[in-house]
């Protein structure tokens, strides 16, 4: 699959809805971030519903030392661009008719009742209004100990809201556990190979798995060797459960876990541009696609009037907001995409049929986000 993407991106001309000068100037750009050092590497990808415009990677293949570059077929760690991906696949039950937003999560997960948390829809988890914690207050001890899973489960259904749900908005990256939580309920498929069944292999999605799957670790071409490596603080590198650890690689959280390439998201930013299908294949609806990336908040009558305008929410898909960091400064509030603490960046634009996928080793804070910001606007602005 790589192969035939970066063909495409061999004659930038080729597809009229970029301006070409203007992507060899976000290249050069990136080229000289990283020898400067200001990101240590990267993965760009831009094209539209029709196919890859430019696809390239840039600076070193790990952020410590000096090292190989960065391989063509690199796989990152993309952190919250995972939420989004595991909401497509709630999605995909949604349409099935096995869940509808309005259902309780304890619902499915009847343990998850206790301490004010009976009215908890699925619509909450999905628009970030649950009143559930971002992060668990025992996170690190538990990432120490390298609990499972279901531990991580366990903790969320025995956490206090922060606050009536439906009532405020609030990132609730606890949330998403819960929907992968949901996913295993109904189907008794594990959050990783649903995805992978249902979305990953169907889309040609080759280099994509939530967590490293044993797979990776054998054979002739070890698929752990092209992931790259992120830069870590020295505190961070005391642990063995940072993000360049085997422990963090192989957990597979749903709300920060997804491996994968450029290439990769590409073909799941032209399904979305293409109403949930590609080369064939379909994923979910053109009217799912639509409720996932229009403000969801507006069905939520308790959401502050502010909060629904300047914080707006599709179903997994953050809007373009400007409070906090926009995906965009140039492109208007209904592009939708992710961030991601890794240092990465993805955003959908379906009035201009065009995408954005970048993927750094160099994590939002404390540096990361102006760089990623500058590529982006750069990027849109060579849309024609």
């Amino acid at each position: 699959m790589l192969g035939k993407e970066k063909r495409i991106t061999n004659n930038l001309t080729r597809m009229n809805s970029f301006d070409p000068q203007q992507l060899e100037t976000v290249c050069a750009t990136l080229d000289r971030w990283c020898a400067q050092d200001k990101i240590p590497g990267a993965g760009l990808a831009v094209g539209s519903s029709d196919g890859v415009a430019l696809l390239r990677t840039f600076g070193r293949h790990h952020a410590w030392g000096d090292t190989e570059p960065m391989p063509d077929d690199a796989i990152f760690l993309v952190a919250s661009i995972t939420k989004p991906i595991v909401c497509t696949a709630l999605m995909i039950l949604v349409e099935r008719g096995e869940v509808t937003l309005t259902d309780t999560v304890a619902h499915f997960v009847p343990e998850f009742e206790q301490l004010g948390k009976r009215d908890i829809q699925v619509r909450h988890l999905l628009t970030h209004t649950s009143g559930l914690p971002d992060m668990l207050p025992e996170n690190a001890r538990l990432r120490t100990d390298h609990e499972p899973m279901p531990t991580f489960v366990a903790r969320t259904c025995a956490s206090p809201l922060a606050f009536c749900p439906g009532y405020q908005v609030k990132y609730q990256s606890m949330g998403i556990t819960m929907i992968s939580e949901i996913i295993l309920r109904i189907t008794g498929m594990e959050c990783p190979e649903f995805l992978r069944a249902e979305m990953f292999s169907r889309l040609g999605m080759d280099d994509s798995m939530l967590g490293v799957p044993a797979e990776w670790r054998a054979g002739d071409g070890i698929k752990t060797d092209r992931i790259a490596g992120i830069r870590i603080t020295p505190e961070e590198a005391a642990t063995d459960w940072h993000w360049n650890s085997d422990y963090w690689r192989s957990f597979g959280a749903p709300w920060g876990g997804l491996l994968t390439t450029p290439a990769d998201l590409a073909r799941c930013c032209r399904m979305m541009l293409n109403g949930g299908e590609l080369d064939g294949t379909r994923i979910i609806s053109p009217t799912t696609v639509g409720a996932m990336s229009s403000n969801q908040l507006t069905h939520l009558p308790h959401v502050p009037e502010v909060e629904r305008r300047c914080q707006p929410w599709g179903l997994g898909w953050r809007l373009n907001h400007r409070d906090g960091d926009p995906l965009n400064d140039l492109l208007p509030v209904k592009v939708y995409g992710h961030w991601g603490a890794t240092g990465t960046l993805l955003w959908i634009d379906p009035d201009q049929d065009s995408f954005f996928v970048l993927l750094t080793t160099e994590p939002m804070l404390p540096n990361g986000v102006p760089y990623i910001v500058r590529i982006s606007n750069m990027v849109a602005a060579a849309i024609r």
